[in-house]
This record gives structure tokens, C-alpha cells and sequence, in this order.
């Protein structure tokens, strides 16, 4: 009798299963499964959103006692179905390093004057009130409201001293206010790092 392979796993197949029924394993005990009981009184388990990429791929943290134990893909999240990078997989770094928190992390703004050589903490409130400061001051004397082109003059109202530089890091809709912000002030030079 000549065996072929498409035979042979056929009876590779028939062999295995006649020999699991004989034996009284049973199919249930075969295909059953237990899954491992996670100690829901001590973990809590969030949602979240990578931040790494402009992808958002959804990721499930799973938190003792205020740190992260456990990041790993949410399976039901419809971008990556249970997947993370290894960028991905690394996001318990934003926080903490080796289970403690990252000493590198910045939590404060930090501001160094005009020809100082060190670095001090600032208030929130300060530190934005300065940033729109300097965005009007540059804006209001940069602004553009009209030019002119071979003798005719078109209405522009743009200022050409500020740009705005985007990264991978956003998502579709920071993006989207981001540049509605940038559009607002008069900006015309709106950039990606990727395309740089």
C-alpha cells in the first residue's frame, strides 16, 4: 500500500483522536481550558491608549497598590487586538523603573532665566502665562496683512515668525486642535517631525 502525505495526515489524525477517546480522556477534558484567576481584590485593571504613535492601539494596565504590574494589548480593542510594539510594551517606563518611580520624570515645568546656568522648578499658571506672552509678542510683530506680488496686493493675515512642529505622538485629534490652533494664531508653517 502506497501512503501518500495527505494520507498520512489523515491517519496521523483518526490515529490520535481514536486513541484519546479510547483511553477516556474525552474531548471536553482535551478542549477545556481554565483560565488563571486574576486576584481581583488587589489589582485594578484600566483602559488605556498608547501614546508612543499616532496608531492608538488600546493596552489593559494592570495597577497594585497604586503601581503598574502588568501592561499588555487589550484583546478587544479593534486597532490591535491584543498586539503591542515594543515600545508599546514599555509604557510602564513613563512612571516608574525597575518598580520605582523614574527618577528622570518630569512632574513641574522648569524655567532657566536669560543667562542662567541652572534650572528652577516654576509654577503651571506661570509657565503658560509666559509661553502666550511670547507666542503674542511674536505674533503681534510678525503680523502680515497684506503683500504684495508683482504690484497687486492680496490680503493675507498670516504671520510668518512662529511655526508649529507636530509629532508622532499625537493622535487624529490632537492633531485636529492642534492645528485649528495654529490656523487661529495665523500660522502658516505647520510641520511633522517625520517629514523633517
Amino acid at each position: 500500500m502506497e501512503l501518500t502525505r495527505r494520507g498520512f495526515l489523515k491517519l496521523s489524525g483518526a490515529s490520535t483522536a481514536g486513541f484519546l477517546l479510547f483511553k477516556g480522556v474525552g474531548w471536553k477534558k482535551v478542549l477545556g481550558f481554565s483560565p488563571i484567576p486574576l486576584r481581583k481584590d488587589l489589582v485594578n485593571e484600566t483602559y488605556t491608549i498608547c501614546c508612543y504613535c499616532a496608531v492608538g492601539c488600546g493596552a489593559l494596565v494592570v495597577t497594585e497598590a497604586g503601581n503598574i504590574v502588568n501592561i499588555e494589548g487589550n484583546p478587544d480593542h479593534p486597532i490591535n487586538e491584543g498586539t503591542l510594539c515594543s515600545k508599546g510594551q514599555a509604557l510602564s517606563q513613563f512612571r516608574t523603573v525597575d518598580g520605582k518611580d523614574n527618577p528622570r520624570r518630569l512632574t513641574k515645568p522648569l524655567y532657566r532665566a536669560p543667562g542662567a546656568t541652572e534650572w528652577e522648578e516654576v509654577d503651571w499658571d506661570w509657565a503658560i502665562d509666559q509661553v502666550a506672552k511670547k507666542i503674542k509678542k511674536t505674533r503681534d510683530e510678525n503680523w502680515l496683512s497684506t503683500v504684495d506680488v508683482g504690484g497687486t496686493t492680496y490680503p493675507v493675515n498670516r504671520t510668518d515668525a512662529i511655526a508649529e512642529f507636530g509629532g508622532g505622538e499625537l493622535d487624529n485629534e490632537e492633531c485636529y486642535l492642534l492645528v485649528k490652533l495654529a490656523r487661529a494664531l495665523g500660522m502658516v508653517y505647520v510641520e511633522h517631525c517625520a517629514r523633517i
